[in-house]
């Protein structure tokens, strides 16, 4: 298998997120793969995780992430950005984080964006 950076995980793992491709979701997550929420609750594995996300873009149809900066640290990857989740809240403010494995996202968590993270981060 051939290493691929970090960055470029998180990227293609995001565009299925935002073309709704629970399939890609899927192939791009560890077996053991693991979401951490905003309030720090982790979910998982894989295969709960792909439900998730089933019932996740049925609930919110026109969910999509826009990432502004990109920074990455090894098989770390740390990103700012905004969620959009509808008309009515069409700008969320948010800092995910990714952990790569051997190409595929072991952990992808969602944080609150706030100065003490951005500079936990180092995204300024």
């Amino acid at each position: 298998m051939t290493s691929q950076d970090p960055v470029s995980v998180v990227r293609s793992f995001n565009d299925c997120i935002n073309n709704r491709d629970t399939e890609g979701l899927s192939g791009l997550m560890t077996e053991n793969h693991t979401f951490i929420d905003r309030d720090g609750k982790s979910h998982g594995p894989k295969s709960y995780m792909v439900d998730g996300w089933i019932r996740f873009f049925n609930t919110f149809p026109k969910y999509r992430n826009t990432f502004k900066k990109i920074e990455s640290a090894g098989n770390h990857v740390f990103v700012l950005g905004f969620a959009y989740w509808s008309e009515e809240e069409p700008y969320d403010p948010v800092i995910w984080t990714a952990v790569i494995e051997n190409n595929l996202v072991a952990e992808w968590r969602v944080y609150e964006d706030t100065a003490g993270n951005r500079k936990k981060f180092n995204l300024y």
